[in-house]
């Protein structure tokens, strides 16, 4: 065979090799992107979860303490006391960890007295006293607010935190309220005055909201030790309540 056939197969050989070579690590290349890609989202999830679970602890347990306190006998202003002190520790302790992590170092008394009081107690005074307009259903309703037992006011308000578009659409009655709605008088409900002076339930707004928020809003109250119930009186709504102490 002559040496320039030969040099051409041995050129046309080399170029099968390479096409066959170049194809085989753009395959990898894919595979390894895919798997990158996956690993970075999944990083990330994890990454957000564990920064949502640190902003969150400390409202949940604020609102869980608060409850299981007031179930155990404690007036409600006191158990929200005794549930702040416990989330100014809380607090405390992720900033101190932070600091340590980034500073090398944090001194307790600092971290305490200007960052956890001053977060703790502003969120606190927020969420036992107010109540923005646009989770009302109307004025009215909101005239009710002061009436709600501190309680159920801190749990509202920390809810609303991660569902700004929540709506109260109940909260006090008075027998002649069922008449004007057209129900039967009830007289055992909870949003009427219970003997310790306070309202003990509030209405939620579930229509053309979705099931899986309506869900992880039910599912929040029942986690804090509420009672709560899915019903129609004049429209579809989440009752939640708070029970009276024996």
């Amino acid at each position: 065979m002559p040496a320039d056939a030969i040099a051409a197969k041995l050129e046309k050989l080399k170029g099968d090799v390479s096409r066959e070579w170049q194809s085989r690590i753009q395959s990898v290349r894919r595979v390894v992107q895919r798997v990158w890609q996956r690993e970075t989202w999944a990083a990330f999830f994890l990454a957000s979860l564990k920064a949502l679970a640190v902003v969150a602890l400390p409202f949940l347990v604020y609102v869980r303490a608060s409850v299981s306190l007031y179930r155990h006998g404690a007036n409600p202003w006191i158990a929200i006391l005794i549930s702040a002190l416990l989330t100014v520790g809380i607090v405390s302790g992720f900033v101190i960890l932070i600091a340590r992590r980034f500073r090398g170092r944090a001194r307790v008394p600092t971290v305490v007295k200007w960052a956890a009081l001053p977060i703790v107690f502003t969120w606190c005074v927020y969420a036992a006293f107010y109540l923005s307009r646009v989770n009302v259903k109307s004025d009215s309703v909101r005239a009710y607010y002061s009436a709600v037992n501190p309680i159920l006011r801190v749990a509202l308000s920390t809810i609303v935190l991660v569902d700004p578009d929540l709506v109260v659409t109940d909260m006090g009655r008075v027998p002649k309220d069922y008449r004007r709605m057209r129900l039967p008088v009830n007289h055992r409900t909870m949003h009427y005055r219970q003997p310790d002076g306070w309202v003990h339930a509030v209405d939620l707004r579930t229509r053309g909201r979705g099931w899986i928020r309506n869900h992880v809003v039910q599912l929040y109250f029942w986690s804090m030790g509420f009672s709560t119930l899915r019903h129609v009186g004049t429209a579809d709504h989440l009752h939640v309540q708070l029970a009276t102490r024996p």
